[in-house]
């Protein structure tokens, strides 16, 4: 008989007992250490040793069937390897019944005479919480489950399917086969246009491999401690599609959740995803969720930001009551060879305390700072929105928009664009007034893009390098040729009273911000280049006056134009006041609290490109209103849009604090209204949503480190009773392994019990100090 060993393949001659009462001879193998590669007449034979040896190597290095069986052949002969004989399709085999022998022996199947159900060959997180394992079944606390798929884990159709054997059908992670295809041939396959952002996990659900059984897996793992749920791993047949993680969240939710009702899952396209889940779970025969679950959708913190901006707010983890401060994100990492355990627990557990305990100091800090100069009465009115909003959140997400600066902007410049060329397309305009709005509109940008490149061009002054010249001169080429172009649309817009060769004079532009550089640097500048396009004028309305519309018949042209640059001037001052706020913000959060010189450099960094917009978004409105002026606007226009002072663009204390001492006389310019509040607001809740997370996170830590312990300790008793019940029963081989199994969860509870109470201790008494 061919016997495979540790130190190499081997040939013995092996007589089994022939007696009448003996036992069979795979059985009488097994009793010596030989695991047959065959049952009825065995002639291969792997030692225990070598099989665990394997097991240990596949998993640790990463070791193939092939490569061990490799090694044990040049092993056996250095020389002639190839001649020894091969079993390496009997070590696959024989190494896949071994693991799962293995695998039924440590979950206790080797002391029960039932066969396991669906993923009782699989642990869960000891750390979060199982009603009836490691608390009291009374209790509710939310489970949170982050969802994600792998689509590097491929799988080719078998050359012959009916050889397949499956050996833990459903028992471990990954779901049963049988059950799970029905609920893919029952299920409808639609496809969704997302209407957020293009993400593909969406778009690619339906990117079918021929060549591939199975084009990726997907599942669910706990969202604070990254261990896979059991029985809730899918295959994917043609992408992630809806229907295959609906099957993986359902089974997620059917394990230990008895007594819980409340569940927070975080998943890549969660705004899209989470809309219809319930209507898809009660059409079909195969998904089952109770409706006592209430599931909060979540997105990731790093998937988030690649979301509408609206998506940040209603779905970031940062503001989801209940879920401590995580980042949704975790099942990325578990792709890799090595995902949580439960060794690694006690450290991982630790860590999230220090965290904690620094989290809320410097979020109380920070949210103490905001607190200390907000109005008694406006943070009561704030907490009363705060609390509608998380109310609301499940049945209307946009709720949450609380939290975001969501300022009421007057009609935008393209707003009344597309109203002007409505309203000219209902009343069958003349040609030559059919895209006028659009050529109007078009000047303005051109009139914007001139402002911006005349502060550039001063800000580099004299001392300028190649590449920055070089960039100046493309930007004045394709400046040029816009003008050109808009100077021969005018030919048609107002008709042949105007003459494209008038020489009108320069642009004269009052650029309102703080350049130290002497404007004589600016004519040398310019003067290099003739006929500077930033300097020209184009023949806009208000360019031209009044009195030579009317001499063109182009009078019409002069309420679209005012329309227009009403439109311009609320687009200015709403970027004037939000870059503003800004930099209010920045002086309170970044230049203040920056405790070193690098810091403070990147804070005064910032703070200066902040004013650079600023800069510029002043001169658009200066030169807006004085175009206007030439309109001859009405009364309320007048009234509405007022000169723009340099000393008005200056922050005050009374823009981010406006309780400061000294504040009592000083009020803040025209342009601002509810804005100030509304920023401030923004920048309270955020604060405060930041230091309730990291206190709910310190709370669920301090339980997690007790359901930890308790899981082990239940672990220790469930094999304490196995022993007493092996001894109970005359096995003293069953009765020594489950002795050793208690031993072990015992010890882990206490040093992770141990580890715990030092690490409180510590806390305290740095507390105390």
């Amino acid at each position: 008989m061919v016997i495979i060993d540790k130190s190499g393949v081997h040939r013995l001659e092996i007589r089994c007992c022939d007696c009448p009462n003996a036992l069979s001879p795979d059985i009488q193998m097994f009793r010596h250490g030989f695991f047959p590669a065959s049952f009825n007449r065995p002639k291969t034979a792997f030692t225990f040793r070598v099989l665990d040896d394997f097991l240990l190597d596949n998993l640790e290095c990463g070791t193939s069937a092939m490569n061990y069986y490799s090694k044990l052949r040049r092993m056996t002969s250095s020389m002639f390897p190839h001649l020894v004989l091969d079993r390496y399709r009997e070590l696959m085999r024989v190494a896949r019944q071994w693991r799962q022998l293995k695998t039924m022996k440590w979950h206790g199947f080797g002391h029960r005479s039932d066969i396991p159900s669906t993923g009782e060959l699989a642990l869960f997180c000891p750390a979060c919480p199982q009603p009836g394992i490691n608390n009291s079944p009374s209790w509710k606390y939310t489970r949170s489950f982050v969802m994600d798929g792998n689509f590097k884990a491929e799988h080719l159709h078998p050359i012959k399917p009916f050889d397949e054997v499956w050996l833990s059908d459903g028992l471990g992670f990954m779901v049963g086969k049988d059950r799970y295809k029905m609920h893919l041939a029952e299920a409808a396959d639609m496809v969704e246009k997302s209407s957020c952002n293009n993400h593909r996990a969406v778009n690619q659900a339906n990117a079918a491999r021929h060549k591939l059984e199975s084009t990726g897996i997907g599942g669910v793992a706990c969202a604070r401690h990254g261990c896979f749920v059991p029985h809730s791993m899918v295959d994917f047949q043609k992408g992630e599609r809806q229907m295959n993680m609906d099957y993986a969240l359902c089974e997620a939710a059917r394990h230990n959740m008895e007594g819980i009702s409340r569940a927070v899952t975080f998943y890549d396209i969660n705004c899209q995803y989470n809309k219809h889940f319930r209507a898809r779970v009660d059409a079909s025969r195969f998904l089952e969720m109770t409706q006592d679950l209430t599931i909060i959708p979540g997105i990731g913190l790093w998937h988030v930001h690649g979301h509408q901006d609206s998506c940040y707010v209603r779905y970031a983890s940062n503001f989801i009551e209940g879920i401590g401060r995580i980042d949704g994100e975790i099942m990325e990492t578990l792709w890799a060879p090595r995902g949580m355990n439960m060794i690694r627990m006690k450290r991982t557990l630790c860590r999230k305390y220090k965290l904690a305990m620094n989290g809320i100091t410097e979020s109380g800090k920070a949210f103490d700072r905001l607190d200390e100069a907000a109005p008694t009465h406006l943070k009561t009115e704030w907490s009363a929105r705060e609390r509608r909003a998380q109310s609301s959140r499940l049945n209307d997400p946009e709720a949450m928009d609380e939290y975001e600066i969501n300022i009421k902007k007057a009609p935008s410049r393209k707003e009344i664009e597309l109203r002007l060329l409505e309203e000219g397309s209902a009343r069958n305009a003349a040609p030559s007034r059919r895209s006028v709005a659009t050529w109007i509109s078009t000047g303005l940008a051109i009139e914007e893009a001139q402002i911006a490149l005349l502060i550039e061009v001063r800000r580099m002054g004299k001392r300028s390098t190649e590449t920055q010249r070089l960039d100046i001169a493309r930007q004045r080429d394709r400046l040029q040729g816009q003008i050109d172009g808009f100077t021969q649309s005018a030919l048609t817009h107002l008709g042949e009273g105007f003459d494209a060769d008038d020489d009108p004079d320069d642009l004269n532009v009052d650029i309102l911000d703080d350049l130290d550089d002497d404007p004589a640097d600016f004519s040398k500048t310019s003067d290099a280049w003739t006929n500077s396009p930033e300097l020209t004028v184009i023949p806009l309305p208000s360019n031209l006056g009044v009195d030579r519309c009317r001499h063109c018949m182009a009078e019409d042209l002069i309420p679209l134009e005012m329309s227009l640059r009403e439109g311009q001037a609320n687009d200015t001052l709403h970027n004037l006041r939000i870059h503003l706020c800004n930099k209010a913000v920045l002086f309170r959060t970044a230049v203040r609290q920056a405790k070193s010189q690098a810091l403070k450099t990147r804070a005064w960094s910032q703070v200066t490109s902040v004013q650079q917009a600023v800069s510029l978004h002043a001169s658009i409105y200066t030169k807006t209103r004085k175009q206007m002026m030439k309109l001859e606007p009405g009364q309320d226009q007048l009234q509405k849009f007022k000169p723009l002072l340099r000393e008005q663009l200056k922050i005050s204390t009374a823009v981010g604090d406006p309780n400061a001492r000294g504040q009592r006389n000083e009020s803040l310019a025209w342009f601002w209204s509810v804005e100030v509040d509304l920023v401030y607001r923004v920048h309270w809740l955020r604060a405060k949503a930041l230091r309730d997370r990291w206190k709910e996170e310190m709370t669920l830590v301090q339980l997690e480190m007790d359901w930890t312990c308790h899981y082990f300790s239940w672990r220790a008793t469930q094999w304490g009773d196995r022993m007493r019940e092996s001894l109970e029963k005359r096995l003293p081989g069953h009765a020594c392994y489950s002795g050793r199994q208690s031993q072990m969860y015992s010890l882990l509870a206490q040093d992770a019990q141990a580890a715990f109470q030092d690490l409180q201790s510590v806390s305290i008494e740095t507390g105390d100090e």
